[in-house]
């Protein structure tokens, strides 16, 4: 460490098969851990207890950095590969630095989009580890949530069955829920992309396939609501969704390790599965299942230590999703690297897909419940990206680039700067000085290089800066290191885009003009429908999480 660099830059996993690793206690030493605090995972990975956060509670915190981007591209704006060079930046300039980065799933690992580790000498090793299996987080995720799935089937079949007499037998805890069939919100998860099992017939009893229909059914749904029930279960429409898109993962995601499982037990109690007939949330508690689904999880709730290509540490902890969920990686793992570096060091996280997705949660959710303040974001963009942005030729992964992208366009640039400029402002908003990370490639010029500076200090970037890490590693991202100690050394102004205490409407249509910039916002009926059901349960007093494309600011 670090590693010898060659050229022309080799593949990434050449590069991660390459490197002459540290051993994980060697790397954990480093930042004041001993062995008893690890639990290690072969040679080169291990579990942290929370039990440190506790040893060091007094410890000032260290300077906390988010990475964003601009708008996702098929061409990749070098996010990770940023998070990850930036904290090589940091560390080759004599700074303590640790990162913060969520654990893959297998199903993009294995699709077009790869594995997460970084690339280039900008990568987490080892490599296989990190996109794999790693310490079993997501099994575990997938083990709870099948869990309380298999639960909800079993109590729908005994409901069906059983009166209320034998059911106060047979579990007194549990009164009759009254449960809606059709109200289920919760599939069964696997963490492959395996689109045959999206949209399933689950509970059919053994030989059903070769029975006639029922008589006047005329849809599938109708179909499945007059089969028999029977040992193998109550006939109804599911599903798979992949693993990481569990809620349990955005639960553990957020929960904090100064209370660890008891927080954890109570989120996950909390998780609404579907209503009663009458309109009531039914919860995992209702069901008596929150304590085995905590239990499964107990490991899962400590972040792995590994470590970069120069040997910096990395926690790799949780994985949801921007899209869908608030997509950024764990509190715990955030909370004890900051008192690891100590007040003189630098923790740098990242949020999932571009700034009006993850960064945008980052700051409305997950600062919201871990009480830590940013001190700077680092936005990535990519002069190929800008210009695909401003109309580019279309993008096919796995064919060579049109012209317009490995040539001088600055026409074409021009028009997708205001994509740039956009997230910038919407930074700004929450307080926060924004250090624009231009991630270079080879055939990027000075001249797109100045103009791209030029709109992001004009948009009001702290700095605007080209990163090189991919193809130097620590060295290349030395510049960008020292702009983003400097945008740390500014007082803190930062702020949410909206008060806890507003309907759930007005906080859609801050978000809805504030970060997408739309002109305003119309509902369907399903949606006032939802609004309403979830403001009558109490959930209007919670931040809000939109589910909304990564592709572009609209909903286009």
């Amino acid at each position: 460490m670090p590693v010898k660099r060659v050229h022309p830059v080799p593949s990434d996993i050449e590069i991660a098969q390459m490197a002459e690793l540290i051993p994980i206690v060697e790397v954990a030493a480093r930042v004041g851990l001993s062995e008893d605090d690890l639990d290690l995972y072969g040679k080169y990975k291990a579990k942290v207890h929370l039990d440190v956060l506790h040893r060091l509670k007094d410890r000032p915190n260290g300077k906390y950095i988010d990475v964003t981007a601009i708008t996702p591209t098929p061409l990749g704006e070098g996010k990770t590969v940023t998070t990850i060079g930036l904290s090589q930046g940091l560390g080759y300039i004599g700074k303590k630095v640790f990162t913060c980065i969520r654990q893959p799933s297998m199903g993009p690992t294995f699709g077009i989009k790869g594995g997460a580790a970084g690339g280039g000498y900008a990568q987490v090793v080892p490599m296989e580890d990190f996109n794999l299996h790693l310490t079993g987080d997501i099994h575990a995720v997938g083990i709870a949530h099948n869990l309380l799935a298999a639960a909800i089937d079993a109590r729908i079949l005994h409901e069906a069955t059983l009166t209320d007499e034998q059911l106060a037998k047979f579990c007194p805890e549990i009164p009759r829920l009254n449960i809606d069939p059709n109200s289920i919100l919760w599939n069964r998860v696997v963490d492959v992309s395996d689109r045959a099992l999206r949209n399933i017939i689950i509970g059919l009893q053994a030989g059903q396939v070769d029975k006639p229909l029922p008589e006047g059914a005329t849809t599938l749904r109708e179909v499945v609501a007059k089969l028999p029930h029977g040992t193998d279960g109550v006939p109804r429409i599911g599903g798979y969704d992949i693993t990481v898109a569990s809620e349990i993962m955005a639960i553990l995601a957020l929960v904090d390790g100064y209370r660890g499982l008891a927080d954890l037990r109570e989120r996950l109690g909390r998780i609404v599965w579907g209503f009663s007939k009458d309109g009531r949330p039914l919860t995992a508690e209702d069901l008596k299942v929150a304590g085995a689904m905590t239990v499964l999880m107990k490991d899962a709730l400590m972040p792995t230590l590994m470590q970069t290509l120069e040997g910096t540490p990395a926690f790799v902890h949780t994985g949801p999703f921007a899209n869908i969920a608030h997509g950024n990686s764990s509190i715990i793992a955030d909370q004890i690297a900051l008192k690891l570096v100590g007040p003189d060091g630098y923790v740098v996280t990242e949020s999932g897909f571009g700034a009006d997705c993850g960064m945008e949660k980052f700051f409305n959710i997950k600062c919201r419940y871990s009480g830590l303040i940013p001190n700077c974001v680092v936005l990535v963009c990519s002069i190929r990206a800008l210009k695909m942005h401003g109309g580019g030729p279309e993008v096919i992964p796995g064919r060579p680039l049109d012209p317009a992208y490995i040539e001088e366009n600055l026409e074409l640039l021009e028009k997708g700067l205001p994509n740039l400029i956009q997230h910038v402002e919407n930074v700004l908003k929450f307080g926060v000085p924004v250090v624009v990370a231009i991630n270079r490639f080879k055939t990027d010029t000075d001249r797109e290089i100045g103009l791209v500076q030029e709109a992001a200090m004009k948009a009001g970037a702290f700095d605007c800066v080209v990163s090189e890490v991919w193809a130097k590693g620590g060295e290349g991202g030395a510049a960008l290191a020292e702009a983003v100690v400097r945008a740390c050394e500014q007082p803190s102004q930062f702020r949410f885009l909206y008060p806890l205490d507003i309907p759930i409407k007005e906080k859609i249509e801050i978000i809805a003009r504030e970060i997408y910039r739309a002109d305003g916002v119309d509902y369907m009926p399903e949606a006032e429908r939802k609004i309403e059901m979830y403001t009558a349960a109490g959930y209007d007093k919670l931040p809000l999480c939109m589910a909304k494309t990564h592709l572009s600011f609209s909903h286009d």
